[in-house]
C-alpha cells in the first residue's frame, strides 16, 4: 500500500486500486456540518461503495463521523428533526455544527498497514467548543484471495462544554426507526435494494433498531458485473450499548447507533468511546462467507 497527502487529503492506494480517500480538511457549506469524511472507499476490485453529497441528502458524506442531535445541536448536517414541527417534523435551524481537524498525532504506512491518529474538535453553531475527539483510522489485512480490506475506525470523544450533553437521534426526538447518530455509511445508488443480514439471523428491516454483533450489506453493481459487500463489526466490548439503522431503500445506510431508542447521557469531563470494523469485500457474501471471515479475522 502507498500514502499519500495533499493540504486537505490523504489517499491510500493498494494493488493498483485507490482504497480510501481522507478528507480531513472540508470545504463543504455550513449547513452541511464541514467534518472529516472518507470518500471515496472502494473494493481491492475497483468498486466505490460510498456516495458523496447525494441529490437527497447533500449532507451525507461517505463513512463520517455525526452526532444528529446533542442538546440542541446538530453535528449531522441538514434539518434537524422536531416532532413539533408542521409537515414532516425537519426544520432547517441554525444549529448545525462543525468538526474542525486540529492535526495527526500519528501517520505510519509500511505498505501492508495504515495507522493514522487524529484531533477533531467538534464545534457549535455559535462557535462553542463542546467535544474534542482523538480518531484512529487503521486499513490492515488487504486479503486478494478473499478480495477484501478492512478499516478499523475508533473514536473517543471527551466532553468539554462544561455541562452534561444529551446524545439522542430522530427516534429518542419522536420519529420511528430513524435512530442514526455516530457512525454513517451512506451508499452508491446502484447499491439500493441491497441484501441485508446481521448475527443472530437477522435479516432485512427486522434488523432496524436491533442490536447485534455484526451487520451485513450487499449488492451488485450497475453497468459492471460485479458486486459488493460490507460487513459492519463493532467491539464485542459494547455490544448491547450499539442499535443499527440500517436502510436499503429509497437509499443504502448503515449506522451503529450509540443513541436510537434512548438518549445517552454524556457528563461533563467524561469520555465516549467507540469501535468499528468495515470489510470492503468484492462479490455477494452469503452468511457462512461472512462469518468465515469474522472467525479467520477475529476482532
Amino acid at each position: 500500500m502507498e500514502l499519500s497527502r495533499d493540504e486537505t487529503s490523504l489517499s491510500l492506494t493498494g494493488h493498483g486500486v485507490e482504497l480510501l480517500r481522507y478528507t480531513f480538511d472540508s470545504d463543504t457549506i455550513p449547513s452541511e456540518c464541514p467534518a472529516p469524511y472518507l470518500h471515496p472507499l472502494r473494493t481491492l476490485g475497483g468498486q466505490a461503495v460510498t456516495a458523496n453529497r447525494p441529490h437527497d441528502h447533500r449532507w451525507h458524506k461517505g463513512l463520517a463521523m455525526t452526532l444528529s442531535h446533542v442538546s440542541g445541536q446538530n453535528f449531522w448536517g441538514g434539518p434537524t428533526f422536531d416532532a413539533s414541527a408542521p409537515g414532516h417534523g425537519y426544520v432547517q435551524l441554525d444549529n448545525v455544527g462543525r468538526l474542525r481537524h486540529e492535526g495527526f498525532d500519528e501517520i505510519e504506512c509500511d505498505g501492508q498497514e495504515l495507522v493514522l491518529a487524529e484531533r477533531v474538535t467538534w464545534v457549535t453553531a455559535h462557535g462553542e467548543e463542546w467535544l474534542t475527539e482523538v480518531r484512529t483510522l487503521r486499513v490492515h489485512d488487504v486479503d486478494t484471495t478473499a478480495g477484501a480490506w478492512e478499516l478499523r475506525f475508533g473514536t473517543a470523544l471527551t466532553n468539554v462544554s462544561g455541562r452534561d450533553l444529551e446524545i439522542g437521534s430522530p427516534t429518542t426526538a419522536g420519529r420511528p426507526d430513524a435512530g442514526y447518530t455516530g457512525l454513517f455509511w451512506r451508499g452508491p445508488r446502484d447499491m439500493a435494494h441491497g441484501t441485508v443480514l446481521a448475527d443472530g439471523d437477522l435479516e432485512g428491516g427486522e434488523v432496524m433498531g436491533r442490536s447485534a454483533s455484526w451487520l451485513a450489506y450487499s449488492s451488485p453493481h450497475d453497468e459492471v458485473d460485479a458486486a459488493s459487500t460490507l460487513v459492519f463489526e463493532q467491539d464485542p466490548g459494547e455490544e448491547g450499548r450499539t442499535h443499527w439503522f440500517v436502510r436499503s431503500e429509497p437509499f443504502p445506510a448503515v449506522a451503529p447507533s450509540p443513541a436510537f431508542h434512548e438518549e445517552l447521557v454524556l457528563p461533563d469531563g467524561d469520555v465516549l468511546r467507540r469501535h468499528s470494523r468495515i470489510v470492503v469485500a468484492d462479490g455477494l457474501w452469503d452468511r457462512a462467507a461472512i462469518t468465515g471471515h469474522l472467525k479467520e479475522h477475529p476482532w
